[in-house]
């Protein structure tokens, strides 16, 4: 998938039962597992850095609470009839929480 990431994910390898769900069921395939093990033994998910949509499929495909967030970008809101001033910032940064 080309162009800017809409979102990204972030992965609590401490939560993470290294089961792979959330690596088969994402449609841009920007999740993989990890070469190295976790302190409980598996490899944990780990985002690759792009491509992210922020769609939250591997959310809600997860089953252990907590171990996947997933953002999405906050696209700059467009001041009324002034282009050129810059959006006023929001909390959460360039990505807020969505799931």
């Amino acid at each position: 998938m080309a162009g800017q990431a809409r979102g990204k994910v972030t992965i609590n390898v401490e939560e993470c039962k290294g089961c792979g769900l959330c690596v088969e069921s994402c449609p841009p395939e920007c999740l993989e597992l990890d070469e190295e093990l976790s302190a409980y033994g598996v490899h944990p998910a780990r985002y690759t850095g792009e491509d992210c949509t922020g769609c939250g499929i591997c959310f809600y495909c997860c089953p252990e609470p907590g171990a996947i967030t997933v953002y999405r970008r906050v696209p700059p809101a467009k001041a009324a009839g002034d282009s050129a001033r810059p959006a006023p910032a929001k909390a959460g940064g360039e990505h807020a929480a969505a799931l």
